[in-house]
């Protein structure tokens, strides 16, 4: 495969074939992501796409699941994923579902009507980076939505057919604000009801804006002990049933995986068992340079 940059697909898409469509991030201004920074974002030619169908099609593949990368490849105009759907459907005529990243924006940008046909052409869930629950928080880190664009769009996705997942981040509110932030995404996830929430939890390299917000006294950054206990809120608070959860930490050996309601209390116990360790060493930053 073909590939510019990083890879990046949620955890749940890892026993998909992943097919890229486009290199980078249509929007590319969120303070604390430099997965795409270096990138132009373009569409790939359809001759390369086509190519590397036919490439997996002689190596013997047959894929039921399928992930259009790169990083919001549904931000495409929705003629031009149709076409590629279709490409799709004539290599392999086997496949049950794709999916893909998303902006809250990029749903906005087009019509029922192309949301319909997408659907019927068998795109089934979008990720979103919901990021956090709090509107200034939002704000301040540039993210494409408001809260209140965010529950709209979500919801013309409920009504067409569409699951959709979250992506989240613990410590993106800053120092002493990780409980607000869990209630406050707690209250948008339990309305909006997604089919899984993965929590990247904040990951700051040195090349991003928000370091140098951290550098400059405009943003304190919570410890790696604040994200643990705003996770084990966010947890305790979730009413989705069935609601698939993975909780990822660069900077500690933890990860939290599991279906809700059945495995809260095996989550919230490994969360325990992690704090328990920080609070026993100095305190944790999610920096890297």
């Amino acid at each position: 495969m073909e590939y510019e940059g990083r890879i990046c697909r949620a955890p749940m898409e890892r026993g998909a074939y992943m097919l890229p469509v486009a290199v980078g991030c249509s929007y590319n201004a969120c303070r604390f992501c430099t997965l795409f920074r270096h990138l132009r974002w373009r569409e790939l030619p359809g001759e390369q796409i086509e190519k590397e169908l036919q490439r997996v099609k002689q190596a013997g593949g047959a894929p039921r699941r399928v992930f259009l990368g790169d990083g919001n490849a549904f931000d495409l105009p929705a003629g031009r994923l149709l076409e590629i759907l279709e490409m799709l459907r004539r290599w392999f005529p086997s496949v049950e579902g794709v999916n893909m990243d998303a902006t809250v924006t990029g749903v906005a940008q087009k019509t029922d009507e192309e949301l319909a046909a997408l659907r019927r052409a068998g795109v089934e869930c979008l990720y979103l980076g919901i990021e956090s629950g709090l509107e200034d928080v939002l704000r301040f880190m540039n993210k494409d939505h408001t809260l209140e664009k965010a529950y709209g769009q979500i919801g013309r996705l409920r009504r067409l057919g569409y699951d959709y997942a979250a992506h989240i981040m613990t410590g993106v509110a800053g120092r002493g604000r990780g409980q607000e932030n869990a209630r406050a995404l707690a209250e948008f996830l339990n309305r909006t009801k997604p089919r899984s929430v993965t929590n990247f939890s904040i990951f700051l390299h040195e090349s991003a804006p928000l370091w140098q917000d951290i550098a400059q006294g405009r943003f304190a950054p919570a410890d790696e002990l604040e994200n643990l206990l705003e996770e084990r809120r966010l947890l305790e608070l979730l009413e989705v049933d069935g609601l698939v959860y993975d909780g990822l930490h660069d900077m500690v050996e933890v990860r939290v995986r599991g279906r809700l309601p059945r495995d809260r209390e095996a989550m919230l116990s490994q969360l325990d068992s992690a704090a328990a360790r920080l609070r026993r060493l100095p305190p944790v930053y999610a920096f890297v340079k």
